[in-house]
């Protein structure tokens, strides 16, 4: 009986772990975790363990059966439960840990990104979530880590597909994960600068200097500092003072290629890779204060950048391609440190420096080799013969490119995980910033501004933004004039609760933007992202700005704008007292007609409820069968059959099909819910009730009826017809082929109006039930809040939005 007890004990056990596991801890679950674990002198950690070569786990003070275990610290249950159930892992220790599962493919190495993150984290707050656990003896052995640091790269890099698909993760990532007995020194002159900046505010001129212009000039600028603040220093702060400046001596000082020479012994074949930077030792072996030296030398060195990246696969051996990855890292810090000192006296000498950052650039994957050779060549030509304005602005707008492709590598790669941490712990917004401007890209960006700013004033089309000191970097995206409040947010935010009334700067605009009177973004100069398209498409002028401008913009929130972009993208900002009686004029009349747009339903084809194959449809199906996304590209698959992807769609009389099954136990079907919506709409204006009570009304509604459709039933014959697509049509069983699920609706890209970006698409999708539940959330994105209130304000029958969806791999 006490054996059935103890049986029945130990399911109910497991069965609750694994509901523990595979329910998602909330967020703010989850930020008071990391506050608890500040508190704790073990951090996230339970107890020291010796884990074992056979498997086992035991105590500190006991053997493993044979040598080779490791010890090293045990995660506590609850941050085990977080990693199965959110995919969070706290306190990273690398020694034991499987390779394939810190490299984490499945989920787009989220595991190694995250230990990048965490590191920054501990950096900028003293510690993070191993504050006290920092002093805790024997949790990690920094040893083990190394070890295992090089054990996993010499494993990584023998999968030369990785090295080609990942070059800049794998590159990044070597900055972070210890694998070679040092440091990035780097990272720790700006952890220092700002902690000490956190607790003495006259610190932070030399902290943005340090942050923002590195240069062997901050030396000074510290140890003065330090000198002359000495009595107000605690002994802590005292102590980051003497680490800062022993890190920037080793910094600053004079490079020693001796080192590089050192790592080249060490490589045993031949090859193109050695060869090149043997010749740039024997170069450059001697210091040299001549420009000419320094000139040719950074030359060089952009151009090993780009040597070892394109040629590091030709390498058979793991070792050898880990020291070169190292060695690129070493030439970056070089090319970094010193290219402050190229000063450009002529035109001719700022366009080859910048040829020669956006080289460099290319070499450590900040962008593709493709974009590169898409733009080297006008840009190598400028660089080596006078260049007319035409010449100059082009060239201006290819740097410019090369800095935001760059800053948008780094998005691609991190964003998503720092928009996941930021929900529980916001500093990590500070990692995408900290990346930028500890790689290239800072000067680079720098260089663009200079010669932006050249190419205006010789041009005579400058910009006119308030007060703001470098408008260089400015340029309108879509041409259109505003007046209103000004809303700065530096940061993301949930929250925001937008007016149709005001003008809008972030860092970087919400998925979910609604409708606004104009926006400027950071880092959203894409011209055909959703939010451009939108803003293009309803005359709202868009503008990007640079990270400087942003922090500029601040001090001017919540004050009253006249705002507008022209169509050769000179951008006007003025507060409301400096208008002139002309741009007052222009709101005194509503230029803009407010005719509404008629969404067309005469030639719907609502009979068709099979899946349409890509190459049976063409344009003139688009807002009969389906939108203009599936119709043009099976126009174009009819023309160029080999050249587009198999895909197929589902049409419109499909989703009506659905639409009008009854709601189970409901009596009434989805299509009359959303009808009766629109019809009590209509009389709640009629009757005058105010613009608050109708909206609520309907968002309310529409909230209803989005959970409504994503737990609607599908028809067998639905589901029949989607497998036997997929089988058929792109070669695979549904479930093992990844797919883009994209809304493809009747309202887009008419004459007056187009809804394009207002709906939804869904990423790279391979489950099966994910497919399903894809689909459904396609159906339901048009009734979100931020797509009716776009649609509202436009058309006068927002209810004849029919949704079709484009599959493709």
């Amino acid at each position: 009986m006490k054996k059935q007890i103890l049986v029945i004990c130990q399911i109910i056990i497991f069965l609750s772990s694994a509901t523990l596991y595979s329910q998602e801890v909330p967020a703010e679950q989850i930020k008071k975790m990391i506050q608890n674990y500040k508190k704790d002198s073990r951090g996230p950690y339970q107890a020291i363990k010796w884990y074992c070569l056979d498997g086992t786990v035991l105590g500190a003070k006991e053997k493993c059966p044979e040598p080779g275990g490791n010890q090293r610290a045990q995660y506590k249950n609850e941050v085990v439960a977080l990693s199965k159930s959110n995919k969070i892992y706290l306190g990273q220790i690398l020694a034991t840990t499987p390779n394939e599962d810190f490299w984490d493919e499945a989920n787009q190495n989220s595991r190694l990104k995250q230990y990048q993150l965490e590191k920054y984290l501990r950096g900028i707050d003293n510690g993070w979530v191993l504050r006290r656990a920092q002093y805790y003896r024997g949790a990690i052995q920094i040893e083990d880590e190394g070890n295992w640091g090089v054990s996993f790269y010499e494993w990584l890099l023998a999968d030369s597909e990785k090295i080609n698909s990942k070059y800049f993760l794998i590159r990044e990532s070597l900055k972070d994960i210890p694998h070679k007995g040092d440091d990035n020194k780097s990272q720790a002159i700006r952890n220092n600068s700002k902690i000490i900046s956190d607790s003495l505010a006259s610190f932070i001129d030399i902290r943005i200097k340090i942050h923002g212009q590195p240069d062997i000039s901050d030396l000074k600028l510290v140890t003065d500092y330090k000198k002359a603040n000495q009595k107000k220093l605690t002994r802590q702060t005292d102590s980051l003072f003497v680490k800062l400046i022993s890190d920037m001596e080793f910094v600053y000082k004079p490079v020693d290629l001796n080192t590089l020479k050192q790592k080249l012994e060490k490589i045993k074949t031949k090859s193109v890779i050695k060869d090149s930077l043997l010749k740039f030792y024997e170069n450059f072996k001697k210091s040299n204060n001549d420009k000419k030296f320094l000139v040719d030398k950074l030359n060089s060195i952009s151009n090993l950048l780009l040597v070892i990246r394109e040629n590091i696969n030709l390498i058979s051996n793991s070792k050898t391609k880990l020291l070169l990855f190292d060695i690129s890292l070493s030439l970056e810090e070089i090319f970094f440190r010193e290219i402050s000192n190229w000063k450009h006296e002529t035109v001719l000498d700022l366009l080859q420096k910048n040829y020669a950052l956006c080289k460099a650039a290319a070499g450590c994957g900040y962008i593709e080799i493709w974009e590169w050779y898409q733009i080297e060549k006008s840009l190598k030509s400028a660089a080596n013969e006078s260049a007319d304005l035409t010449e100059l602005t082009f060239i201006h707008e290819n740097t410019r490119r090369v800095v935001e492709w760059g800053a948008g590598m780094v998005t691609a790669y991190y964003g998503d995980l720092i928009k996941t941490y930021a929900a529980f712990e916001p500093l990590s917004y500070g990692f995408f910033d900290d990346r930028i401007r500890q790689s290239l890209l800072l000067p680079l960006g720098k260089s663009a501004e200079v010669l932006g700013q050249f190419v205006a004033d010789k041009s005579e089309l400058s910009n006119n933004v308030i007060d703001l000191q470098n408008q260089s970097s400015i340029r309108g995206l879509n041409p259109g004039y505003a007046f209103g409040v000004l809303e700065v947010y530096p940061e993301y935010k949930e929250d925001i609760n937008f007016s149709p009334d005001k003008i809008y700067i972030f860092n970087k605009p919400p998925e979910d933007l609604k409708p606004v009177a104009g926006i400027a973004t950071a880092s959203e100069g894409n011209l055909v992202s959703h939010v451009q398209l939108l803003a293009r498409n309803l005359g709202i002028p868009n503008a990007v700005i640079s990270l400087d401008n942003l922090t500029e913009f601040k001090k001017h929130s919540g004050k009253k704008v006249f705002y507008a972009v022209s169509s050769k993208g000179t951008v006007i900002m003025k507060l409301e007292n400096k208008m002139s009686s002309d741009e007052k004029k222009l709101f005194e009349i509503k230029k803009r007609s407010e005719d509404e747009v008629f969404v067309p339903t005469d030639k719907l084809d609502l009979n068709q409820k099979k899946i349409v194959n890509l190459k049976n449809l063409r344009a003139t199906d688009s807002g009969k069968l389906c939108g203009p996304k599936a119709a043009n590209l099976g126009q174009l698959k009819n023309l160029f059959p080999t050249r587009v992807v198999e895909g197929f769609a589902i049409p419109f009389g499909i989703f009506k099909d659905h639409m009008i099954q009854k709601i189970p136990d409901k009596q009434i079907s989805y299509w009359d819910f959303l009808n009766e919506t629109f019809k009590k709409s209509g009389e709640m204006m009629k009757s005058k009730q105010s613009k608050g009570s109708i909206d609520n009304y309907v968002m309310t509604r529409l909230e209803e009826l989005r959970g409504l459709i994503k737990a609607m039933p599908f028809k067998p014959e639905f589901v029949n017809d989607l497998k036997s697509s997929f089988k058929n049509i792109l070669g695979s069983d549904i479930g093992t082929k990844a797919v883009f699920i994209r809304s493809d609706t009747n309202m887009e890209d008419l004459k007056d109006f187009t809804g394009a970006g207002l709906n939804l698409t869904v990423f790279n999708v391979v489950e099966e039930q994910k497919i399903y539940s894809g689909i459904k959330d396609v159906w339901a994105s048009p009734y979100t809040e931020r797509s009716y209130k776009w649609r509202q304000k436009f058309l006068n029958n927002p209810e004849s939005v029919y949704p079709s969806i484009l599959i493709i791999p």
